[in-house]
């Protein structure tokens, strides 16, 4: 069973995704403040397996929430809600390290979707491929290119002595660009198979989160060569862009 902690200061609400989420199986706290949140997650940081934040509190709001934890290093995943879908308020959130966003109102079986996929990709990275029996191709684990590693049992990419701590959402985006190495991939492809959105989404969030990860793996992010941009279409990794002639390098 997972713990889920509920960060909602309009009490009514907080009650009502917590009827609903315990519903759904998952055992819930409830915090109103930002602060509260955090000193929850802080005195106990592996105590929830999910936050579900509101962006609106009162004293530090849901994106200063978030970047607190991430500067701490605490990578709980977390599933920003927010009253605005404007793609700044979008990528505030992934800016400050958000795993997933919602925007109010939103209907029931979104949001239980939306938890449940963040909670299967948190036990995906949280598997111990080596002492627990796995499928026939077990997940990948780490993924070494050029001075580069990423680590995603660790969560975090390594440049020699460097170490960059990935969240939830980075390392599942790069998982999926490496185990498609080679390949363009399209950016609703992204929305459905990494961030588990079927519905209608404005995809400019996806190309602001590429640049984000363009920082940890590429020497000059504003000329990626690794994560290259395929136009009109989407994106596609390539691990030696010097065996690959002709590769258009696209910003």
């Amino acid at each position: 069973m997972s713990r889920i902690l509920v960060v909602e200061d309009e009490r009514h609400l907080a009650d009502g995704l917590r009827f609903n989420l315990e519903a759904d199986d998952h055992e819930v706290d409830l915090a109103d403040t930002g602060e509260d949140a955090l000193r929850l997650l802080t005195e106990q940081p592996r105590r929830y397996d999910l936050v579900v934040l509101d962006v609106m509190l009162p004293g530090i709001n849901g994106f200063e929430v978030t970047a607190e934890l991430r500067r701490q290093q605490l990578y709980v995943p977390v599933l920003i809600l927010t009253a605005r879908g404007r793609s700044d308020d979008v990528l505030s959130g992934f800016g400050a390290g958000a795993d997933d966003y919602l925007t109010k109102p939103f209907e029931l079986p979104i949001f239980l979707s939306r938890v449940r996929g963040l909670l299967r990709r948190h036990e995906w990275f949280r598997l111990d491929v080596q002492n627990q029996p796995g499928p026939a191709t077990p997940p990948l684990s780490a993924f070494a290119f050029g001075d580069k590693v990423i680590d995603f049992e660790q969560l975090e990419v390594r440049v020699g002595e460097r170490r960059m701590p990935l969240t939830l959402m980075e390392a599942a985006l790069l998982r999926y660009f490496v185990e498609n190495e080679g390949k363009p991939v399209a950016r609703k492809t992204i929305l459905d198979r990494v961030w588990n959105v079927h519905e209608d989404t404005d995809t400019r969030a996806i190309d602001n989160f590429v640049v984000r990860i363009r920082r940890y793996i590429e020497d000059e992010p504003a000329r990626p060569r690794h994560l290259q941009t395929v136009r009109g279409v989407g994106y596609r990794f390539v691990a030696n862009p010097e065996l690959v002639p002709g590769a258009p390098l696209q910003v």
